[in-house]
């Protein structure tokens, strides 16, 4: 017997995959594997259960919560990259992860095949295979998406119904959500017509923005070498500070995005995603990096972080130029260690106060009251040598 490991979640996909698997390829076994990334907890309560009776010879689930937030999303956030200006990667992050815990979990059982519930649609199918592809070049992937018959919810439905499986999907559940520690994103329904506005079952998280507190609310964040380590003076692990700042930000209706982005096959798609806890980190690690990085080192790391989004939103993790790019971050973040003070507010986040050693703002130097530091004059000499190319060119310019 043949072995595949199935990337499961016990999802309408999913749960289908798991027959279809079975009916499809000759003397096979299918084991389930289940990342839990910090997605809610009702989503794993009997998820074992249902995979061994949808047919799984077995199911196992695998912590992965601390080192997707310390491994994952740290280096990612560190490096400053938003893809497209708006979106905070959230479900591009989880998938090297998820996918070298799958690869891990193949070896360990000498499977020869990994599956995965992706579209051929989507950019999951991409970050899935890329990583395996990656650490794991022998192992087969097989996407049903790509194979099978079934185009539709409905079709899925119908095929679970035929095989007497239960699901909690309906055809009036028409809307597709995945969750983890960092984000939750919603597509489909209303939302695939950029000229409808979304509505409240466009979000499952966070407060509307409308209906948050009256009262602002204060959180102090303090950061070491990049790291989280207290939250409002309490320490905590890096997936610890992101669960409060998470209820924080959800709690005054942070971190809501409704964006149309350029998916990496080339059509674009619609989402809404929440990211509260995400968006306060990001607030607070570029209010640090004001005061610590100097303008070199700041457009060095802004341009470092454009190139890590895409190579994040593209599944390629696993590749020397994204560790190039995270060791060079690396550099940087040993000099973000401080505290800022945020400001929560129906929908923002504002950085009031930040404080750190390694402060490059010196107030003598910068105060508009008298100083004894700085010689205004110093000034004309750099500017006559910074335009002196501007002045020479507009000179050759008169005589020609």
């Amino acid at each position: 017997m043949q072995k595949i490991v199935l990337a499961y979640s016990g999802g309408l996909d999913t749960s289908a995959i798991i027959p279809w698997l079975k009916e499809n390829y000759k003397d096979v076994e299918v084991y389930a594997l289940v990342a839990d990334v910090g997605q809610e907890r009702s989503e794993l309560e009997g998820v074992k259960e249902k995979a061994l009776y949808s047919g799984a010879t077995d199911c196992v689930i695998v912590d992965l919560k601390e080192e997707f937030v310390k491994n994952y999303i740290y280096p990612t956030i560190l490096s400053g990259a938003i893809y497209e200006g708006t979106y905070l990667l959230g479900t591009s992050m989880a998938r090297p992860v998820i996918a070298k815990a799958l690869v891990d979990y193949a070896k360990s059982i000498n499977a020869t095949a990994i599956a995965h519930g992706a579209t051929g649609k989507g950019n999951d199918q991409v970050r899935f295979e890329y990583t395996i592809n990656a650490l794991a070049p022998d192992i087969k992937t097989i996407a049903p998406w790509r194979e099978w018959n079934m185009r539709s919810r409905g079709d899925l439905l119908d095929y679970l119904a035929s095989k007497k499986i239960k699901t909690t999907a309906t055809k009036e559940k028409i809307y597709s959500k995945d969750a983890n520690a960092w984000h939750i994103s919603t597509e489909g329904g209303v939302l695939e017509d950029p000229a409808n506005f979304h509505n409240d079952d466009c979000f499952c998280f966070s407060v509307n923005p409308k209906k948050a507190p009256n009262e602002s609310e204060l959180v102090e964040i303090e950061f070491k070498e990049g790291f989280i380590v207290s939250v409002n003076n309490k320490s905590l692990s890096p997936y610890e500070s992101l669960q409060i700042l998470n209820d924080l930000g959800a709690k005054h209706g942070v971190g809501r995005i409704d964006i149309v982005e350029n998916r990496l096959i080339g059509m674009k798609s619609r989402g809404c995603y929440e990211t509260p806890g995400g968006t306060i980190i990001n607030t607070a690690l570029r209010a640090l990096e004001q005061l610590i990085l100097d303008r070199d080192s700041m457009k060095l790391r802004t341009q470092l972080g454009l190139e890590m989004s895409y190579l994040v939103y593209d599944g390629k993790w696993f590749c020397p130029t994204r560790e190039a790019i995270s060791a060079a971050i690396d550099i940087f973040a040993k000099k973000l260690t401080g505290k800022v003070v945020l400001e929560l507010y129906k929908g923002s986040v504002q950085a009031l106060s930040k404080v750190s050693s390694n402060s490059l703002y010196n107030q003598d130097f910068a105060t508009f009251d008298k100083d004894d530091v700085y010689n205004q004059k110093d000034a004309a000499g750099f500017i006559k040598i910074f335009s002196l190319s501007a002045k020479i060119r507009a000179l050759n310019g008169k005589k020609n």
